[in-house]
């Protein structure tokens, strides 16, 4: 199953993070006709943010727990059974002031669960979301990559593997405001990395 999650407060008209992210989507799925897919649209109803309330039910007993203390659990449950029952994640990510979108953050903050989709041990910690392949197309108005001002890819890398998710493929769309020629530029620059990227996995 491929789960993509748009993370742009833009209709998906109007986003380019969202379009690439449907142009690669199909492409897996011409190269895998039998993918099923799972569309998540940040966007229009974001994760609950990470607070006082959501921590409180998070580390009561879950017999213990009030009914809107279950439910706010419940939430992340179901965003991490999502999760779990997808083989491949496409992440459509706008860069929103040198970072990513606070919708998007309100999920990874619903999906890392100590002893759920992580566990600390004797060796330090371990991720179980394993064996998964992750594409994250990343949207950006200026051009940032492998610049020090990019903390977009570090942050992805560092939490998804953190989740014992590290196949990891970045797609960049850069230059997106500079300019049309800049910005056609930057299109065409992401368009073949998804043509190059989906021909890998027809192979």
């Amino acid at each position: 199953m491929i789960l993509q999650i748009n993370s742009s407060a833009r209709a998906a008209a109007d986003s380019f993070s969202t379009r690439l992210a449907d142009e690669l989507v199909a492409g897996l799925r011409q190269a895998q006709p039998e993918a099923s897919l799972q569309v998540l649209e940040l966007g229009r109803q974001a994760p609950a943010a990470l607070d006082e309330a959501a921590l409180q039910a998070l580390f009561t007993p879950a017999e213990q727990r009030s009914p809107a203390q279950a439910e706010r659990v419940a939430q992340d449950m179901a965003y991490i059974e999502q999760l779990r029952a997808a083989d491949t994640l496409v992440l459509a990510v706008p860069m929103i002031n040198f970072g990513v979108p606070a919708a998007l953050k309100n999920w990874i903050d619903a999906v890392a669960k100590a002893g759920v989709t992580f566990r600390y041990s004797a060796k330090g910690p371990e991720g179980l979301l394993k064996g998964k392949r992750v594409y994250a197309v990343l949207a950006r108005g200026g051009i940032h990559r492998d610049q020090p001002q990019d903390s977009m890819v570090p942050y992805l890398r560092t939490v998804l593997g953190f989740l014992g998710m590290t196949d990891l493929h970045f797609v960049y769309a850069e230059g997106l405001n500079m300019g049309p020629e800049a910005q056609a530029a930057g299109l065409a620059a992401a368009r073949a990395e998804i043509e190059a990227l989906t021909q890998t996995i027809a192979a």
